[in-house]
């Protein structure tokens, strides 16, 4: 099993299920989880103030090339879930690793990355380096 990895750069935010997003099998419907990365991740962006409005005042648009989900447990209505996102590529790309654990047990249910890569909103280039804003946002000199 594949330990999650986690950095200095991370958010957690605990939510708890909601009636609308279960399906016929009465778990959570598999798509839902792609929405709880997104809580997270715009949690994470917050922390570094690099959401979605910075970084179009930045001049560059961040979207999502490769996701991976792993699903190892479903989760039920009403369940308490804990989700984690963790920077953990910055240089040519943003990844980010995610967790998702029962908030009270701390049993893993699904586990996640996604990429992202900087595009410059003026040309619709994409950028084979991340833009030095996101070093300044995350405090840290260019390599």
């Amino acid at each position: 099993m594949r330990k999650h990895k986690q950095s200095r750069w991370f958010a957690e935010v605990e939510i708890q299920v909601q009636f609308f997003d279960l399906d016929p099998m009465e778990i959570v419907w598999h798509g839902n989880y792609v929405k709880y990365l997104e809580i997270v991740r715009c949690a994470l962006l917050d922390k570094i103030d690099y959401n979605y409005p910075q970084m179009k005042e930045s001049g560059y648009a961040w979207p999502v090339i490769d996701m991976q989900l792993r699903y190892v447990n479903p989760a039920v209505f009403g369940q308490k879930l804990k989700l984690r996102a963790d920077l953990v590529e910055w240089e040519n790309r943003m990844k980010i690793d995610y967790l998702i654990c029962d908030a009270e047990t701390g049993q893993r249910l699904n586990r996640a990355s996604t990429t992202m890569v900087a595009v410059d909103i003026a040309t619709r280039e994409m950028c084979f380096a991340s833009p030095p804003v996101l070093f300044e946002k995350l405090g840290i000199e260019p390599a």
